[in-house]
């Protein structure tokens, strides 16, 4: 520490006014004030120290006393406030007062009215009582003279008599005191089981009245019912014959929705043949023995009656054969019972529980059952084919008679299913020859449609359009001839397979259509596709891609078949299923991509076999990279600009990437050529400019799948030259020997493979010290990429 020397003033007051603001800094900031006190009495000057301090102490007690003035008139607020309010408090009392002494006096008036109310009540009260004992007697009266009428209107009136019965029994049960005249209750207690066995006895004679004429009208209602099914039969083949030739897809009315397997329901909508059918059997006195039953708490009993009864008449029913050969009775058998079960359905549907679904379904079994019985034996027994058809087909309509009614009847149309089997096998034949006779005749070119006609007969109608805007014409289509030309072949056969199971086929006839549906489609369509492709056929890459396109297209085309065989099979829409089913031309489909994508990489091939051009010592990098490299993206170009126009965005994808795929391996492949002895730093670059391009042509692709993900996209195809690109990136490195390093083999090089950079290294060392001049000159010290890269040939020798 340097000693003060007198000429020092200056800087010493300097120093005290710095030491006096320091020590307001700390008295603000409340601090200790032990060092300034030694400070100050250190060097022998505690004045300025203490006055400082008086001055401090000074401006506290000034904020003190500030502080105390304010928070004094805060107090006389305060206390103003609170006599205010004590003021206020007077007053509300003296309110409250004035207002229960108010309350007290207008009381006194209203208790005398409540006394006057409350006698009043009381006389009401006896007068209601002597009028609700005479009401009731006079109701009572009243309903026994309206249940005496009733009796006298005859059995049509019998529930309405019960029913004024038991009124009376319930308020003689049910009253809140016993009936004040004793002799008007026993007679009423007499009158009330009197009536009610007159109602039984009357109820039961007219039902076993109905039971027997029920019988004569059921074969009438299953001979008219089935006529009607045949009939609507008819209406419908001659709507569909009447579309055929217009290519039109069939429309059975106008909501679109149709049941050609079950005839029936087309006719009734029809209201003079309803109105006849009704009219032909009366289920009234069913119902009014029903209902009486019920009235008298008989319902079970006469369930069990009604149910007896009937099954005596379908077993009587059977015998209606017995007689005759079956040739000439089946028809009066399959009506006879089919007017049973119509009449059954009818009591079940609007009986109020007088059957029930297991009775009705346990009748219909044993029906059932002997009708399989009798149809098993007497077609073992048949030789001629038009009585089995002429059987099968009044079968038929039975089976789409009484499915309109809710019964099952797939017992009846396993009977037929042989024929169903047997015209469908022959059918798929046909139908098998004449895609092959079409796919020869196809040259895979797209299809041009000059006329809009042309248009709406070959895509239209199938819905296989792209958009709902009609196109200007001459228009090219994406696909082929072959496509509407299946799409023919495929809907004609669902017309008539559901033609066929209209007529017999049975079963339920959109489950059995889909079921033929998808095996036109694989063992026929897709086979004979799959079959073609497979063999080649000479077929070129433009050929190939339009199978491919076709196949796409197709996809869209088996949408069509499965709504159209639901609409003519009277499916709605809404009820098929949306959800995404499998392809089934994905065979076919594959098949196409796959050679679609070996015809090309054969051509990629082709022009990377012109890479006998590369220089692979060459001095100086070819400056717009090899030729091979340009003639394979102008190829993929023009090759590019044609597939989008056709093929979907997926498959294109998905081609681009294998090719660009196929492309890296290639040119991995070109530094593994035995061909290729060495090749120097040139030559690689020569390959990194090639790779660019590619590169280049992958990103610009990307951008045709801007609706799916284009990133993605981007991402996939530079993905495919990864190999490649690794394997130049190692090749350009100053540091190869990185390679060993597994963090950084696994971040840049993961793709490559130990064998291949072995070689393909010995290659690349094998080369002068001339060809590293790019990295440095030659001298006394060795090239350090040079050394690197023995290193990494020594270290994969060892490792091999």
């Amino acid at each position: 520490m340097l000693r003060r020397q007198p000429g020092d003033a200056p800087a010493s007051a300097a120093a005290s006014e710095a030491d006096l603001a320091q020590l307001s800094t700390a008295i603000a900031a409340g601090e200790d004030l032990g060092p300034f006190v030694r400070r100050a009495f250190a060097c022998g000057r505690p004045e300025p120290l203490l006055a400082s301090l008086r001055a401090a102490a000074r401006d506290r007690e000034a904020e003190i006393e500030e502080l105390c003035r304010a928070h004094f008139h805060d107090f006389i607020r305060a206390v103003d406030d609170l006599r205010s309010l004590l003021a206020d408090a007077d007053a509300l009392k003296g309110s409250l007062s004035a207002s229960h002494a108010a309350l007290l006096s207008s009381a006194a008036p209203l208790l005398a009215s409540l006394e006057s109310f409350l006698a009043a009540r009381g006389l009401a009260g006896n007068l209601s009582s002597a009028l609700a004992s005479s009401r009731r007697c006079v109701r009572l009266l009243a309903l026994a003279n309206r249940a005496n009428a009733h009796l006298q209107g005859g059995n049509h009136n019998l529930y309405l008599a019960l029913r004024a019965v038991d009124a009376i029994d319930r308020d003689l049960a049910s009253g809140p005191e016993p009936l004040p005249l004793p002799t008007l209750r026993r007679m009423l207690l007499s009158l009330v089981p009197a009536v009610r066995a007159h109602a039984e006895r009357e109820i039961s004679r007219e039902f076993s009245d109905w039971m027997v004429s029920i019988r004569a009208a059921s074969r009438h209602l299953g001979q008219v019912a089935i006529g009607r099914s045949a009939a609507a039969r008819q209406r419908q083949e001659e709507l569909r014959s009447k579309h055929r030739p217009l290519e039109e897809c069939i429309t059975l009315d106008d909501d679109g929705v149709g049941d050609l397997d079950d005839f029936a329901a087309a006719a009734a909508t029809a209201d003079v043949a309803d109105g006849a059918a009704a009219a032909s059997f009366d289920l009234t006195p069913l119902y009014r023995a029903m209902h009486i039953h019920h009235t008298l708490a008989l319902g079970d009993r006469f369930k069990k009656y009604y149910l007896e009864n009937r099954k005596l008449q379908l077993t009587s029913d059977f015998d209606v054969i017995a007689a005759t050969p079956f040739l000439e009775s089946h028809q009066v058998f399959f009506s006879q019972i089919a007017g049973f079960f119509i009449v059954e359905d009818r009591v079940f549907r609007t009986g109020g529980g007088l059957t029930s679904r297991p009775d009705v379904d346990a009748l219909w079994d044993s029906a059932v059952a002997k009708m399989v019985s009798v149809m098993e034996d007497n077609f073992s027994r048949m030789q001629t084919a038009n009585h089995l058809l002429l059987i099968t087909d009044y079968a038929a309509l039975l089976s789409a008679t009484m499915r309109r009614y809710g019964y099952p009847v797939g017992m009846l149309l396993d009977v037929l299913a042989r024929h169903r089997d047997k015209y469908h096998d022959l059918l798929l034949a046909d139908c098998r020859r004449q895609v092959v006779e079409a796919l020869a005749a196809d040259k895979f070119d797209q299809m041009l449609m000059r006329k809009e006609y042309e248009y709406s007969m070959n895509v239209l109608a199938f819905g296989i359009q792209s958009s709902d805007i009609t196109p200007a014409f001459p228009y090219v289509a994406p696909f082929s001839c072959t496509v509407p030309d299946i799409c023919r072949i495929v809907r004609s056969f669902i017309e008539d397979s559901v033609s066929f199971m209209a007529h017999g086929g049975g079963g339920d006839t959109y489950a059995a259509v889909k079921k033929y549906l998808g095996r036109i489609l694989s063992e026929v369509v897709d086979a004979s596709i799959q079959k073609l492709v497979d063999s080649g056929g000479g077929l070129s890459v433009s050929q190939a891609m339009q199978v491919a396109a076709n196949m796409s297209v197709m996809e869209r085309a088996c949408e069509f078949f499965t709504g159209h065989a639901a609409q003519l099979c009277g499916v709605p829409l809404r009820a098929v299923e949306r959800g995404r089913r499998d392809f089934p031309l994905r065979k076919s489909r594959d098949a196409a991509e796959a050679l679609l994508l070996r015809l090309l990489r054969s051509k990629v091939d082709e022009f990377m076999g012109q890479s006998d051009g590369v220089t692979w010592m060459a001095d100086d990098p070819p400056a717009g990279g090899n030729e091979y490299a340009n003639e394979v993206i102008i190829y993929l170009e023009t090759l590019t600009s044609t597939a989008q126009q056709i093929l979907p965005l997926p498959v294109l994808r998905r081609v681009l990437v294998a090719v660009l795929a196929h492309i890296s391996e290639r040119i991995v492949g070109l530094f593994l050529n035995d061909s290729v002895k060495r090749f120097n730093a040139s030559a690689v670059t020569g390959i990194d400019t090639d790779l660019k391009m590619f590169e280049a042509f992958g990103e610009s692709m990307s951008s045709l799948f801007v609706d799916s993900d284009q990133e993605s996209a981007a991402n996939e195809m530079k993905a495919a030259l990864v190999e490649a690109r690794q394997l130049v990136n190692l090749l350009m490195s100053n540091s190869p020997e990185n390679f060993l390093n597994p963090v950084i083999r696994e971040k840049s090089y993961n793709k490559l493979d130990y064998k291949k950079v072995a070689a393909i290294s010995e290659k690349f060392r094998d080369s002068s010290e001339s060809y590293f001049s790019t990295f440095g000159t030659r001298g006394a010290r060795q090239n350090p990429k040079k050394k690197s890269l023995d290193t990494l040939i020594k270290r994969l020798r060892e490792a091999s």
